[in-house]
């Protein structure tokens, strides 16, 4: 009686359990449908997330890719795409995390195209983090030299070195603006070492930089200031001598010493002048550096045509802030990079920086004379002095003290204050006006570096060019000679600028440009 029922219960456990593995199967968490690639629907889940912000649920779908599959074909592109939710997230924290992320995948994945992608992305964190020159610096030097890296190391990738070579130019601008601010302070602080390692540094690693021509200038300024500062000590060792407190062989020893460091400050013065005239020939201080090469009895040389057209692609490639920018620049952390160049190749090495300490050594070095003594020549800065190791650097904020302007035309001008910052051709020697104050009958000194001023102020006359047909052969070395070779002197001179090309290829003043000491009126 009971035996019929045995195949109905058989059948429905079997029903039974064939059910339970059928819904099993269709409610894959992995799938949700009866895919043979769940990896595949991971990956396209965790794009689409992403592609709609939904950040928390990209990296969810992403990270079970990885831990689930690792031999999956996706894991790469995973490993991307979850830097790439903390990178588009934003924010410190989330930026912090996406570097970490593309990094991990730079080491895992250094052969694939995507890790030059990777590598752009993590110096574009720092690019978006870069302060301006005043403030922290931290992120613009990280973002050099991972720019620097793309460059160096993906060379076969022309997309992503384009885009690192851009920035490398902007965040390079930003770097030698902080520099240049930081040699303008030594500078106005009288410490004129220090300011000229710094300029200097800044000029062989940035030639690119926008106030390369202010950046010489000040170069220039500052050794004609070390000169001032020589001058004030020979005029300062007269008086003791007068007064006894000097033997004259000191004084004599001290005196030689003393302008043999002159003349050296002076060739390297003049150095710094000749190259905004060779190099940055259409910049603003071109006619300035001019100037003061005549003062300093110096060669005025000329660009060539090839440095003239190179010059001016290059300030024709920089931009302009605009009026909005500007305002907007007050209240905003990120800097101005609109003036950095879009034509040339920006360094990707460091020249090893120039020490204030080895150049005070060199030049009291080769100074000779006394050594050692209380009035032995040795490179003194006046004023308030170098500022301490802790000090902070300067900021765009503060005040700036006014500085006297440059003469052009010196012998026109009324004798300046010996002890004025910014020395003209009649003031580089302040010991001569004191010992003739002493002294009216005292012969003048035949090593003075300034001409002898006639009774009646009349201009000082220009120098033959050097780059003229009896001049040098080359328009880049001011203190190169004649070779005594007209045909090939006339050769070289035909690929010499001409005055009026230079003067024509000048851009219109910029407002804000002049960093160091107002253009002198005429």
């Amino acid at each position: 009686m009971f035996l019929p029922r045995i195949p109905v219960i058989a059948l429905a456990a079997m029903l039974a359990l064939t059910t339970a593995c059928t819904n099993k199967k269709v409610n894959n968490p992995l799938a949700k449908v009866d895919s043979k690639q769940p990896d595949k629907v991971l990956f396209d889940r965790g794009m689409d997330a992403l592609k709609h912000n939904r950040y928390d649920m990209a990296r969810l779908e992403m990270q079970t890719l990885i831990n689930t599959y690792p031999d999956s074909e996706f894991i790469a592109r995973a490993k991307l795409a979850l830097a790439d939710s903390w990178y588009a997230e934003g924010g410190t924290a989330a930026l912090a995390q996406a570097e970490q992320e593309y990094e991990d995948f730079r080491t895992f994945f250094p052969n694939m195209p995507e890790a030059a992608e990777a590598a752009v992305k993590i110096a574009n964190i720092h690019y978006q983090q870069m302060e301006k020159p005043d403030r922290d610096f931290t992120h613009a030097v990280r973002a050099e030299e991972k720019y620097r890296e793309v460059i160096q190391q993906y060379p076969d990738n022309p997309k992503m070195v384009a885009e690192a070579r851009t920035k490398l130019l902007q965040v390079q601008e930003v770097i030698a603006e902080r520099e240049f601010r930081i040699g303008r302070f030594y500078y106005l602080r009288q410490a004129f070492p220090a300011a000229i390692a710094r300029l200097q540094s800044l000029q062989d690693r940035y030639p690119l930089y926008s106030g390369a021509d202010e950046t010489l200038f000040l170069l220039g300024q500052a050794y004609e200031g070390e000169i001032a500062v020589l001058h004030k000590m020979d005029a300062n060792e007269q008086q003791l001598w007068h007064k006894g407190k000097v033997k004259e062989a000191q004084l004599k020893a001290d005196e030689l010493a003393r302008e043999r460091m002159s003349t050296n400050f002076t060739s390297k013065a003049a150095a710094a002048y000749s190259k905004i005239l060779t190099r940055y020939p259409v910049m603003l201080r071109s006619d300035e550096a001019k100037a003061r090469l005549i003062a300093l009895h110096q060669p005025v040389p000329r660009p060539t045509k090839a440095a003239l057209a190179l010059n001016k692609a290059e300030e024709a490639s920089r931009g302009e802030q605009t009026m909005l920018a500007r305002t907007m620049g007050m209240i905003e952390k990120h800097p101005d990079v609109s003036a950095a160049s879009k034509v040339g190749d920006p360094a990707l090495t460091d020249p090893t920086p120039v020490s204030a300490s080895d150049l005070v050594q060199q030049a009291n070095g080769g100074a000779g004379g006394s050594k050692g003594g209380e009035h032995s020549a040795t490179i003194q800065t006046t004023g308030k002095g170098e500022p301490g190791e802790n000090e902070s650097a300067p900021r765009s904020d503060a005040p700036v003290p006014e500085k006297p302007t440059p003469a052009a035309d010196t012998s026109a001008q009324a004798p300046a204050d010996p002890n004025d910052l910014k020395p003209t051709a009649e003031t580089l020697d302040p010991k001569a006006s004191d010992a003739k104050a002493s002294d009216p009958n005292a012969a003048p000194d035949p090593n003075e570096l300034q001409p002898t001023a006639p009774t009646t102020p009349q201009p000082a006359p220009a120098p033959a060019q050097i780059n003229d047909l009896a001049g040098a052969t080359s328009g880049n070395d001011p203190q190169a000679g004649t070779n005594g070779n007209n045909e090939a002197t006339a050769s070289s001179n035909q690929d010499l600028a001409d005055d009026n090309a230079i003067a024509s290829s000048k851009r219109k003043k910029k407002k804000g440009l002049s960093k160091i000491i107002p253009i002198p009126k005429s």
